[in-house]
């Protein structure tokens, strides 16, 4: 019979969604509890330090900032009128897809009655194109049918003029054999040889590439074919998603704090980790800026640049080449997210988020009280509304100052209502702390095990081997990890879900096998 945390990771409506039992072990660690230290308290340590307090072992999660979450994460910030709210870094969507995030967030949650949904997610170009996803079918391969169909960005001459044979690598996506084929081109090199039409390119196909926050150019081909499959091919949950009711902390991870502390997990935020040991006997002592612990296991869930200097720092940690590959990792463009708190609200039609193309650097705007509590409590009080404006991957050198006024320039444009609006008050974070993935730099990536048999990796930058990307890639590599180790401990693990490892159609199956060309390999980087 399945324990409550074994279930928690549940499928959705997919019944082709793939399960991958957990091995067979006991349901607890027996006599003395190991002890493992997690570095990193974004989702992907979360994962981890979850899946390992449930069964007993001895957890300690280290986190340098001073709240959860990682690049979902938030902090309070006062406003000049003297009222609190929750600061974050931006949007995110939480999919239908994302089974094993989504598995974690039940273990506090269980109904995910702290998420809803919103009814569409809209996407408009400067042309004035617009196209939605509301009403394309879910499942495969009528989604990818009907958003053609539907969509005004695919015109029939476009798709007389598209070369189909050179789609074909995406109607049977595997993985790693996606990485075999076409990691060494780019995303926007692909999409030219398909020709796609450059309207829908913009308006859907870069939406995926720039959810990477890199420039399609930059961006592997692999990596954002994967993405087709896992909402448009491979999946039937459909491109629908959901957002949490409350800000980050209050909605996900105050309630996971509460759980972990009740399976006697520590969680040590303000504390950054200085360098981390390997011992005689097998185990590993980590340094942070308190104090020195030896722990039978360590997880790394850091960013790429923390992993880089970590790893730097920790001088005997791994063998030459993993430490060369690890040196290698390379970080995305900088993006900035600015959020205005306005004096009068924006049309009441206005959707709680919309993709945009075409305008500038600016790639979204969030509208926070259609969903978000904290700030429909601001807007009832003042009658103002609190928008949230996106760029992605913003050019080198720009002036901080000058791109801020840009993107309002840009929300001027879209949303004219607002050329009106005083700003009452604006938060502008600038990071640049996402994962690059690079062409052909997929070899490079670090995989959960690593050549200390007690120290592991996860994060979104993570090679899992699974259909899995971004957020769900965080949390399922956590409960990787988090399985590795317990495995030597004779104690069952996490089971996960993915989308289905395949083509979903057996005759688009066989139509890809014939268009089947030699790997290209990518160029140094």
């Amino acid at each position: 019979m399945r324990t409550a945390h074994q279930g928690a990771a549940r499928r959705g409506r997919d019944r082709r969604a793939r399960i991958l039992p957990a091995r067979p072990g006991a349901s607890r660690v027996q006599g003395s509890p190991p002890s493992v230290a997690v570095v990193g308290a974004g989702i992907a340590g979360l994962a981890a330090a979850t899946a390992l307090a449930e069964r007993g072992v001895a957890v300690t999660v280290y986190e340098k900032r001073p709240y959860l979450g990682g690049r979902v994460g938030g902090w309070p910030t006062e406003l000049r009128d003297g009222t609190t709210v929750t600061m974050s870094r931006g949007f995110h969507a939480f999919f239908r897809q994302y089974y094993n995030l989504r598995g974690l967030l039940r273990r506090t949650d269980p109904g995910l009655e702290r998420l809803t949904g919103l009814p569409d997610y809209p996407l408009l170009h400067a042309g004035g194109l617009r196209d939605s996803f509301r009403h394309v079918p879910r499942t495969p391969p009528l989604s990818a049918l009907g958003f053609a169909a539907l969509s005004p960005s695919f015109r029939l001459a476009d798709l007389r003029a598209m070369a189909p044979r050179a789609a074909l690598p995406l109607l049977d996506v595997r993985v790693p054999e996606v990485y075999d084929r076409l990691d060494g081109t780019s995303a926007h090199d692909f999409l030219d040889v398909v020709g796609f039409p450059a309207d829908a390119r913009h308006l859907a196909f870069e939406v995926f590439s720039r959810s990477f926050f890199a420039d399609p150019r930059e961006l592997s081909a692999a990596e954002m074919a994967l993405m087709f499959h896992i909402y448009f091919l491979g999946s039937a949950e459909g491109l629908l998603f959901d957002v949490p009711r409350a800000p980050f902390p209050a909605a996900l991870w105050d309630p996971l704090a509460g759980y972990l502390a009740r399976h006697h997990a520590q969680v040590r935020t303000g504390t950054a980790v200085e360098h981390i040991t390997p011992t005689p006997d097998g185990g590993l002592v980590v340094a942070s800026e308190r104090d020195e612990r030896p722990y039978d296991g360590v997880v790394l869930a850091l960013d790429s640049s923390g992993l880089r200097s970590l790893v730097e720092r920790s001088r005997h940690l791994g063998d030459a080449t993993w430490r060369e590959r690890i040196g290698r990792l390379r970080t995305a463009p900088p993006f900035l997210v600015s959020r205005v708190w306005l004096d009068r609200p924006v049309a009441p039609e206005r959707p709680g988020f919309l993709g945009t193309s075409g305008f500038g650097t600016l790639d979204n705007i969030s509208v926070l009280e259609r969903y978000e509590d904290e700030a429909a409590r601001w807007s009832a009080r003042t009658g103002g509304s609190v928008v949230e404006l996106h760029a992605y991957a913003v050019p080198p050198g720009v002036a901080r100052d000058v791109e801020h006024k840009r993107l309002l320039g840009q929300l001027h444009r879209v949303y004219p209502e607002t050329t009106t609006a005083t700003v009452v008050d604006a938060r502008h974070e600038w990071r640049e702390d996402c994962p690059l993935f690079p062409v052909g730099g997929y070899g490079d990536r670090p995989t959960v095990r690593t050549p200390h048999p007690r120290l592991f990796v996860a994060g979104d930058l993570v090679r899992t081997g699974l259909p899995v990307a971004l957020m769900e890639r965080a949390a399922t590599s956590g409960f990787l990890a988090a399985n590795a180790l317990l495995e030597q401990w004779g104690v069952r693990g996490q089971t996960l879900w993915t989308v289905p490892d395949r083509g979903r159609s057996a005759l688009l199956r066989a139509l890809a096998a014939r268009g089947r060309t030699p790997a290209v390999r990518g160029r140094p980087h």
